[in-house]
C-alpha cells in the first residue's frame, strides 16, 4: 500500500471512528479491507482509496469504517464486570433510586449484544428485587451490522460456549438449526440503535450505569479525554462507569474517580456523589 492512501485511510479511520491505526498495523488495512475493494470489481487498495478520494462516498466509507472497527465479544466477558454489577451496583441502585423505582443502563460499543444480554440476565435472575420497577437497557455500535446482529439475537455454536453458563443457554435460548437464539422476552428487555462514540451522547439520555469496556484501548490520549469528558454530562452524580481491564481514567481525566476496592468500576469525582455511592453500598453490604 502507497504510504499516503495508508496516510489518508487511517486519518479518516481515526475521524470517523476514533480508531488509532499506526504504521506497523497497515496489514490490518489490506486484510480487511481488499473484500470491499473485490466486492465493487477493484484490483487493489489503490483503486479504493482513490475513490474515496474523488467521491467521497459515504457508503463506502462506511463499509470501510465498519470494517476496520473491531467486533469482539462475548457472553459475561472477564465475569468480574457482572459480578461488580450483582454485587455493588444493583443493591446500590435498589437504595439510590427507590423513589423512583426505574434506572438506565448503557452497553456502549456494544458488537453483537452478549454484553447487553448478559446484563439482561442478572436482571432476570435478580427480578424478585426489581418487582414494580422499570430497567431499560440500550446497546450502541457504530456498525449497522452489528446492531441487526445483535437485534436478532442469534449466536452460534461456539459464541454461546465462550462464558455462557449452560444452565443459562437453556433458560434463555432456542436451538435455532446449528444456532441459538435469545428468547423473545430477554430481547425485548434490550434495544440497540447505531451510535458513534465520537458524536454527542446527550442524545441517548441519562444513564445509571455504563459499560464502556475495552473501547478507549484503540483511542488516542486526546480521543479518550473527550470521550470521557462527554461520559460525565449522561451519567448523574451518584451513577457508575465500567471501563475494561486494561483501561484507566488516570492520567487522562480527574472527572471520574476508581471505586476503592472494585477494579474497573468508577464514580465521578464530585465528592457529593462520591459519598453517597460509598453510603449506599455500605448500607448495602
Amino acid at each position: 500500500m502507497r504510504a499516503d492512501d495508508f496516510e489518508m485511510l487511517s486519518s479518516l479511520l481515526k475521524q470517523r471512528s476514533g480508531l488509532v491505526l499506526t504504521k506497523d498495523k497497515a496489514y490490518l488495512l489490506e486484510s480487511r479491507l481488499m473484500p470491499i475493494a473485490r466486492k465493487r470489481g477493484w484490483r487493489g487498495l489503490d483503486e479504493l482509496a482513490r475513490s474515496v478520494r474523488l467521491t467521497r462516498d459515504e457508503g463506502l466509507i462506511g463499509e470501510i469504517t465498519e470494517a476496520m472497527t473491531t467486533n469482539e465479544s462475548s457472553f459475561f466477558r472477564d465475569r468480574k464486570p457482572f459480578d461488580l454489577f450483582r454485587n455493588i451496583m444493583l443493591p446500590t441502585l435498589l437504595q439510590t433510586r427507590a423513589s423512583r423505582r426505574s434506572f438506565r443502563i448503557w452497553s456502549a460499543a456494544c458488537s453483537s449484544g452478549q454484553e447487553a444480554y448478559s446484563l439482561a440476565m442478572v436482571l432476570d435472575q435478580e427480578s424478585a428485587k426489581l418487582a414494580g420497577w422499570t430497567v431499560e437497557i440500550i446497546g450502541t455500535d457504530l456498525s449497522s451490522e452489528m446492531v441487526d446482529r445483535a437485534r436478532r439475537g442469534v449466536y452460534s455454536q461456539f459464541e454461546v460456549q465462550r462464558g455462557l453458563p449452560i444452565q443459562m443457554l437453556v433458560k434463555y435460548f432456542t436451538q435455532v438449526g446449528d444456532k441459538w437464539q435469545i428468547n423473545p422476552k430477554l430481547r425485548e428487555q434490550v434495544s440497540f440503535r447505531i451510535h458513534n462514540l465520537l458524536q454527542d451522547l446527550t442524545s441517548l439520555g441519562q444513564f445509571d450505569v455504563v459499560y464502556c469496556r475495552n473501547v478507549l484501548i484503540y483511542f488516542d490520549q486526546p480521543t479518550k479525554t473527550k470521550v470521557l469528558s462527554q461520559m460525565t454530562r449522561v451519567i448523574p452524580p451518584d451513577g457508575f462507569l465500567v471501563l475494561g481491564g486494561a483501561e484507566t481514567v488516570l492520567g487522562i481525566t480527574e472527572r471520574f474517580k476508581p471505586l476503592a476496592d472494585h477494579r474497573g468500576l468508577y464514580v465521578h469525582a464530585d465528592h457529593d456523589g462520591n459519598a453517597a455511592v460509598r453510603r449506599a453500598i455500605a448500607t448495602a453490604r
